[in-house]
């Protein structure tokens, strides 16, 4: 019930036996989360859960929040689920926060397409002075409540540090889709320690550009990008 933060969390869920604490195997669970705001309620993307190959008794899956909560706004999620043929149902209140570091790791923008979009980091949680494997995931906004993914678009990367003149790094990779993770992949190449801002452009599956521009010494900065300091 903590530990929520905007942007991709995984999220373990499983449902326990109060008459003998086990947990039951093998659950079918569903899940809905909901931003209440002043207004209007929206949901945001997430997965399926799926059992877990180690552990019948674990589903797992994710979901990416778009904003934090605050003092008039909040988010819920609804688990429903069936037992030895019951259905139950249970909505709890959830803090989800922005992350402590300020660092931004999900942007919600509306493209030249007048779609919005939600592009969210997975990887590296863990950077390193190093070649480091990337991952985002790419959701459209189809109506309040629905965020399917998108396929087969690039995001191109282009890694900066601001305090060292903008300096840039060399063998990054593009993130490409990858059908079995339903996720975009690439390298991340980062030459040192230190805040870096990783400048992003969104194209479709045309080449078109929907979010994003290119860094010249004129421009420094997308309006696309993703941060990381370690």
């Amino acid at each position: 019930k903590t530990g929520f933060t905007t942007g991709y969390n995984e999220i373990y869920v499983r449902i326990k036996n109060n008459g003998d604490d086990s947990y039951f195997a093998n659950p079918e669970i569903s899940w809905s989360p909901v931003m209440h705001m002043m207004a209007m309620n929206h949901s945001c993307p997430k997965s399926d859960l799926s059992i877990t190959e180690d552990y019948t008794t674990v589903a797992k899956g994710y979901i990416i929040f778009q904003m934090p909560g605050n003092a008039d706004e909040y988010w819920d999620i609804t688990v429903n689920y069936e037992v030895d043929g019951e259905e139950y149902s249970l909505t709890e209140t959830i803090d989800v926060t922005a992350p402590a570091d300020g660092k931004q790791r999900v942007s919600s923008f509306m493209g030249t397409d007048d779609v919005r979009y939600i592009l969210a980091m997975v990887e590296p949680m863990d950077p390193e002075v190093a070649i480091n494997d990337m991952q985002a995931m790419l959701f459209k906004m189809e109506s309040m409540m629905s965020f399917p993914l998108v396929e087969n678009y690039t995001v191109t990367l282009d890694p900066r540090m601001p305090s060292m003149g903008n300096h840039s790094s060399p063998n990054n990779e593009d993130l490409t889709y990858d059908a079995a993770s339903k996720s975009y992949k690439g390298k991340l190449s980062l030459t040192m320690t230190g805040y870096w801002k990783l400048n992003l452009k969104l194209l479709n599956s045309t080449g078109e550009v929907l979010k994003g521009e290119d860094i010249t010494d004129e421009n420094e900065t997308s309006s696309l990008y993703f941060e990381l300091e370690f």
